[in-house]
């Protein structure tokens, strides 16, 4: 995909104006004033890059004269002054000369504290001039409606929360959507897209952070301007404004910093902050979760908490022979599935430097397999012309064939347990053990599956677990959301309902039997692991 960055931004490349109306409405920015301006009279300080922005939004015209652009996604880092121009760009519509007579300007935003950040900065930049104050009257009362009006014309700007009741009825000349990654449900959304639909020249505005999840309207709106930015979809109406930072880009490298905080040569956001920052998250996966999103704006595909860093992971990618496993202790975890969702079976090795090595295999019904490829976003056929899963005939997966792969690797290795969810399992489970195979419960509930996913967490971020980069078995511990209680007791889920964890969570029984390993000395303290666990049951 070409690339998403606004290298327009800053290569000062005409924008055009032809009937000057770009140049009108940073002007009419100049003219404001701001509380926090450091300039002379406290004029709004409208950034080169500020400006340039401005002027691609409201100097491209029609030949009839109406604006080119409809919507903007605007996705910027935290610190970069955001909620000041978008509460400028607000008053343009409300005071300024693109308002429209009786028109209704609106600051939509995901609960009532945010619209009213929004709303503060508009009117604060109302009440630094004498003026404004006598042309318009301010409505911010505690827990009343928020609203500025412009009373020579009626114009309302008012600040509403997707929180509240569906603004159904209204016909918006300008909506300024903000953070739109914490938006939940789509009400108010369909509400103000349906309303501006009724008069031509409205324009939105979605200025936002990186969010997290794909399942949500924020992600929607960002994968659509990803399109749009790297020419993949042509719609001159829809502007985007992306700046982010890639996944695999180096997160500690400040000229990356510089790349996607324009704000940053200007002196905001704070530089020694965003240091302090990003050392504090060198060894918390969390935290460095936290600054790829909100200061790298890095759209975080699945969890606030992460399980572990994947680079961590991906450090421990060796050249793995499993000949060289045949003499050691062997522990398998299996996730049965029938349909949908794959099945992994997953053995962990402990190896004499006391690492645990791990390999998986997976298996999928073979029925729809390219729709089922379509449907999941990953490359089934792929993977298995490349032998990375196996392939069952038919729409579902007989648990025999599993069961016959269990009985080769029990025949191949020196295997001391099978671990099996017995939901699905119970008669595998039941034929395995009759034949002397050391199958056993390990059920999927909290009470075990916490600590054990806490072990496979340790493992990881201790930089003991070794693999082979087996590429399905690390989509499905990419594809994981950890969620963590108040003990610290951990959970696993699926990202959206279409990523599938299967492999993870066979790599999470295997991994922490491996550890558990009895005739062995354990990698952790074999009473840490106990309290753990009595915690948890606690």
């Amino acid at each position: 995909m070409a690339s998403t960055y606004p290298a327009w931004v800053f290569d000062n490349s005409p924008i055009d104006d032809p009937l000057g109306f770009g140049e009108r409405a940073v002007q009419f920015l100049r003219r404001l004033k701001h509380p926090a301006s450091t300039a002379p009279k406290s004029a709004f300080q409208l950034y080169d890059w500020q400006e340039r922005i401005v002027r691609r939004i409201y100097g491209p015209r029609h030949n009839d004269g109406r604006r080119v652009v409809e919507t903007v996604f605007w996705m910027i880092p935290r610190g970069n002054r955001k909620t000041s121009l978008a509460a400028a760009l607000a008053l343009l519509h409300t005071i300024g000369p693109e308002k429209v007579p009786a028109g209704q300007v609106i600051f939509a935003a995901s609960d009532r504290e945010q619209a009213g950040l929004g709303f503060k900065e508009a009117a604060n930049i109302v009440r630094m001039d004498k003026r404004l104050v006598a042309a318009t009257r301010i409505y911010d009362a505690h827990n009343s409606a928020k609203k500025i009006v412009f009373k020579a014309q009626g114009v309302e700007l008012q600040a509403i929360s997707s929180d509240g009741a569906a603004q159904h009825g209204k016909t918006p000349a300008f909506v300024l959507v903000d953070e739109i990654h914490v938006w939940k449900g789509r009400d108010l959304w369909e509400a103000l897209k349906s309303g501006m639909v009724k008069t031509s020249g409205t324009l939105m505005v979605i200025a936002t952070t990186a969010g997290r999840g794909s399942e949500n309207i924020g992600f929607e709106q960002y994968d659509y301007a990803r399109r749009v930015a790297s020419g993949e979809i042509v719609n001159p109406a829809y502007l985007p404004i992306i700046f982010e930072a890639a996944n695999d880009n180096d997160w500690q490298d400040e000229a990356l910093w510089h790349r996607v905080n324009p704000g940053l040569k200007d002196g905001f956001p704070n530089l020694d902050a965003l240091r302090t920052a990003a050392k504090e998250a060198e060894h918390r996966p969390a935290d460095r979760a936290a600054f790829k999103q909100f200061n790298l704006n890095i759209w975080q595909a699945h969890s606030r908490d992460p399980l572990f860093d994947m680079a961590t992971y991906d450090a421990g990618k060796i050249p793995l022979d499993l000949a060289d496993m045949e003499e050691l202790p062997c522990f398998i975890g299996v996730d049965m599935s029938v349909n949908g969702d794959l099945t992994a079976v997953v053995a962990a090795w402990r190896r004499p430097d006391d690492t645990i090595a791990i390999y998986p295999w997976f298996f999928v019904p073979g029925d729809d397999l390219k729709g089922r490829a379509e449907r999941d976003g990953v490359p089934y056929e792929e993977w298995a012309a490349d032998g990375l899963i196996t392939v069952i005939d038919g729409p579902v997966i007989e648990p025999i064939e599993v069961e016959s792969h269990i009985r080769e690797l029990c025949a191949r290795f020196d295997v001391r347990e099978i671990a099996f969810d017995p939901h699905l399992a119970r008669m595998t489970m039941q034929r395995l053990f009759d034949d002397g195979l050391p199958a056993i419960e390990f059920r999927q509930g909290p009470l075990t599956m916490g600590p054990a996913i806490g072990v496979l967490e340790r493992v990881v971020n201790g930089k003991a677990l070794r693999h082979n980069g087996h590429p399905v078995l690390r989509h499905h511990f990419d594809s994981v959301v950890a969620s963590r209680n108040d003990t610290g007791l951990v959970r696993m889920h699926k990202g959206k309902k279409t990523d599938r964890i299967d492999g993870a969570v066979a790599a999470v029984m295997a991994v922490s039997r491996a550890a558990a390993n009895d005739n062995r000395k354990s990698i952790f303290e074999s009473d840490e692991y106990d309290e753990l666990f009595a915690e948890a049951v606690a």
